[in-house]
C-alpha cells in the first residue's frame, strides 16, 4: 500500500503541466519523414520548410569569425548591443523613410523570443488576442501556453486574405479583444497588406483600444508591391522583426523589436530574467549583414524566379488554386480537388513524389485540410522538378511547357 502511494506520489511530480499540452509545429514531423526515406538512398525535394537554402551573408560570417579570434564573447545589454540597435535604426530611416528611437529597439532570440517577450509585456493570462486563420501556428500555441486566449479570425478573398478592421471589431464586439497580431508578408500565404490596409486596420485596433503586434519577419522578400513597417504607422505599435528570412540566418536566433516607449523597460527586465542577452556573437554577425544587402537582393531575385516558376508551373501540373503569393517564399495551394485531408495528402505526395510540402492543418484547423503550403526558398532547378514530380503523380505530364 505504502509503496503504491509513493508510486502515485512520483507519478504526480512528472506530470506535465497543462500549459505545455500545445500541438505539435506538423512541419517538423514531414521533415523526420522525408529523412527516412532520404535515408532509404531517396532523393526529396525539400519545400515543407520555411528556410532559406543560402547561407548567411559573408561579410557576417567574416565578422563572427573575427570576433572569435580577436576577444571573448561576452554577455551584452539585455536590450542587445547598442552598435547594432543604432543599425537597426538606421536600416528605418534608410529603407523605410522613418525614424526609429535606437532606444525603442530591443534585440531578441529570433522572432520567437520576441513572441513570448511581447506577450508577457503586453497581457495577462486569460486576454483574448485575436489572430488569422490561416496563420503561423506558434503564434497560437504561444498564447496557449502563457494562459492567453487566441481568438482565430478567418480571413476572405475578398481581402486577399488580410485581416481588415472591420473582421476585427466585429470579433471585439463578440467578447472584448486585448490584442491583435497580423503577418505581412504572411505566412503561408505569402500575402500581403497595402498601406492603405494596414493604416485602416491599425486605426481600428487603436481606436477601440486593442493592442496591435506586427509580424514583419518576411519584410524585404516582397515582389507584388513594397511592404509597410507598422513601425511608420504608429508609435504605439509593437513590431517584429528578425534575422532569419531576409538575411539567410535562420540558426542564428537573432531579431528584433521596436517597442512602445513604456514596454521598454518592461521587456527589458523579462529579458535580463529568462535569458540574461541575446548570444553576442549573433549580434555581431547581424550587425554586418546589414553591408551584404546586394548579395541578400540576388537571393530574393531567385526566390522570385522560383515563385514565378510555381505560378505558372502548378497549375500545369493539376494545382490551379491558390492565394495570392505576394512575398515572403510560401505559395499556399488549395488541393480540394484532389483530397479532403491535406495532411494524407502531404504524406502521399512525399511517399510517390519525394516532394515534401507542408499540410495546412498546421496553419488553419478551420480549413487548413483543403491546403498545402510549398515553399520556394531552394535552387530554381528544384523547383521545376518539384513541378514535373507532381504533374506526373497528378497524371498531368510533366508541367512544364
Amino acid at each position: 500500500m505504502l509503496e503504491s502511494t509513493l508510486r502515485d506520489r512520483v507519478k504526480d511530480l512528472l506530470t506535465p503541466s497543462g500549459r505545455s499540452d500545445v500541438p505539435p509545429f506538423m512541419v517538423m514531423d514531414v521533415m523526420a519523414a522525408a529523412a527516412r526515406i532520404e535515408a532509404a538512398g531517396g532523393h526529396v525535394i525539400h519545400m515543407e520548410v520555411g528556410q532559406p537554402a543560402a547561407p548567411a551573408p559573408k561579410v557576417a560570417i567574416a565578422a563572427a569569425h573575427a570576433a572569435l579570434d580577436a576577444a571573448r564573447i561576452d554577455y551584452t545589454s539585455a536590450l542587445g548591443m547598442p552598435t547594432l540597435r543604432t543599425r537597426i535604426a538606421r536600416h528605418y530611416r534608410d529603407t523605410c523613410g522613418c525614424t526609429v528611437d535606437p532606444e525603442r529597439i530591443v534585440i531578441t532570440t529570433g522572432s520567437s523570443g520576441g513572441f513570448i517577450l511581447a506577450f508577457l509585456s503586453m497581457f495577462e493570462p486569460g486576454d483574448r488576442v485575436a489572430v488569422t486563420v490561416p496563420g503561423y501556428p506558434p503564434y497560437r500555441h504561444i498564447l496557449t501556453a502563457l494562459g492567453c486566449e487566441p481568438v482565430l479570425i478567418e480571413t476572405s478573398s475578398a481581402a486577399r486574405h488580410a485581416l481588415t478592421g472591420e473582421a476585427l471589431l466585429a470579433a471585439h464586439r463578440n467578447a472584448p479583444l486585448k490584442g491583435v497580431l497580423v503577418g505581412s508578408p504572411a505566412n503561408p500565404t505569402g500575402t500581403m497588406m497595402s498601406r492603405e490596409a494596414l493604416t485602416g486596420l491599425i486605426n481600428a485596433a487603436e481606436g477601440a483600444g486593442i493592442r496591435f503586434i506586427s509580424d514583419e519577419i518576411y519584410h524585404g522578400l516582397d515582389y507584388a508591391f513594397p511592404a509597410v513597417t507598422a513601425a511608420e504607422l504608429s508609435s504605439h505599435a509593437l513590431v517584429i522583426n528578425s534575422f532569419s528570412k531576409y538575411f539567410c540566418m535562420t540558426g542564428w536566433r537573432v531579431g528584433w523589436m521596436v517597442v512602445p516607449e513604456p514596454l521598454v523597460r518592461p521587456i527589458e527586465r523579462l529579458q535580463q530574467n529568462l535569458s540574461i542577452s541575446v548570444p553576442t556573437l549573433s549580434q555581431i554577425a547581424a550587425e554586418a549583414a546589414f553591408e551584404g544587402r546586394e548579395e541578400m537582393e540576388a537571393i530574393k531575385r531567385g526566390y522570385q524566379e522560383n515563385r514565378r516558376i510555381l505560378i505558372e508551373g502548378l497549375p500545369k501540373a493539376g494545382l490551379t488554386k491558390f492565394l495570392p503569393a505576394d512575398g515572403a517564399f510560401y505559395l499556399y495551394a488549395d488541393v480540394s480537388d484532389f483530397t479532403s485531408d491535406s495532411f494524407e495528402f502531404a504524406g502521399r505526395m512525399l511517399e510517390k513524389a519525394h516532394v515534401a510540402a507542408t499540410p495546412g492543418v498546421d496553419f488553419d484547423p478551420i480549413h487548413g485540410r483543403s491546403f498545402i503550403r510549398f515553399s520556394y526558398a531552394r535552387s530554381a532547378d528544384e523547383m521545376r522538378e518539384a513541378v514535373t514530380r507532381i504533374a506526373r503523380w497528378l497524371g498531368h505530364g510533366s508541367g512544364l511547357s
